[in-house]
């Protein structure tokens, strides 16, 4: 199965330090961070060592290894025994000055997302919680680096909102999947950040939320997809975003309603989940809609942090 794909994958990587030079063997404690990565003027997927550290460049030292991670991830096994040999092997390592973090995924073929998942969520705004998941989505073209700006959307909106996110990649094909073997179909988890035009999203348009989701540039991802065999719980993770260096949001992914399995089994029974599609799996309290006495708004300049413990944290500005 996937899941047990990913765990030999790391019992090898990890079971061989007579062959790992010294900047691999940092790498046996720690998580297995797959990432793209710009350098020299392309893109590949890498092994982060660390979180912000140096890269090993599996996709050069390999030539099987796709270039881009979706095609990694439709690679399944096989894709996961090439890489296993690159980083045994501790060459085509990439100082991390030297290269320049993507999205972990730019072209899923699906980016789905999940409102009213925290229950300190829905209590700040006085809210039911959902009996079933409540979906949206974004698009690809949403999607931007961890570092990327955030481009504020001209006069389209005087309510610019943020939203971090725990998301799930996929990376097993499936329909109509159980609860109870949902978690074989996860690849990993990664950071989103969920940029929101309130307006939009509440007020006009009949108050469907997809214009006011979907723009571009809405979706900072990344820094590195975590193998799921590689964090402690996914759903025990200290999650929060700062605006301008101020923690907005402090939350556990203990809260969300619908956990990663539930999430899943509900939405495959409509669609057909593909390797690189991702979850973003809905935002705890904090936002700035919300706020108290009055809503805040992101504006031009501003700097917002989003972090997930384990995972990483995307630092973008709004420009």
């Amino acid at each position: 199965m996937f899941r047990g794909a990913l765990s030999t994958f790391h019992r090898a990587v990890t079971g061989r330090v007579p062959l790992l030079s010294p900047i691999c063997k940092r790498n046996l404690h720690g998580k297995m961070r797959l990432v793209q990565f710009e350098e020299g003027g392309s893109v590949r997927v890498g092994v982060e060592l660390s979180n912000g550290g140096d890269v090993v460049d599996i996709s050069a030292a390999d030539k099987s290894i796709p270039t881009d991670m979706r095609s990694f991830l439709e690679g399944g096994e096989s894709a996961l025994e090439a890489a296993k040999k690159v980083v045994s092997a501790g060459s085509h390592i990439v100082k991390k000055e030297n290269l320049k973090l993507q999205a972990p995924i730019t072209n899923p073929e699906k980016v789905l997302c999940v409102g009213m998942n925290y229950k300190d969520h829905c209590l700040e705004q006085n809210a039911p919680i959902p009996k079933e998941p409540v979906f949206f989505n974004k698009f690809a073209s949403s999607i931007v680096g961890p570092t990327d700006d955030i481009v504020y959307p001209g006069e389209l909106t005087s309510e610019l909102d943020w939203e971090v996110e725990l998301t799930i990649v996929i990376g097993k094909t499936g329909k109509n999947i159980k609860e109870s073997e949902a978690m074989q179909h996860v690849f990993g988890y990664t950071v989103a950040h969920d940029v929101s035009a309130r307006d939009w999203q509440m007020k006009k348009n009949l108050k469907q939320w997809m214009l006011g989701k979907c723009m571009d540039t809405f979706c900072p991802l990344g820094p590195a997809i975590v193998t799921t065999d590689e964090l402690s719980d996914p759903h025990k993770l200290g999650i929060r975003c700062r605006v301008n260096g101020k923690t907005v949001q402090d939350s556990n992914t203990d809260q969300l309603v619908f956990r990663s399995e539930a999430l899943i089994a509900f939405i495959s029974r409509f669609v057909t989940l593909k390797p690189g599609d991702i979850i973003l799996t809905g935002t705890p309290p904090g936002v700035g809609v919300f706020l108290k006495p009055e809503p805040v708004f992101l504006k031009r300049g501003d700097v917002v942090d989003v972090e997930v413990d384990e995972i990483g944290t995307c630092t973008n500005r709004v420009v």
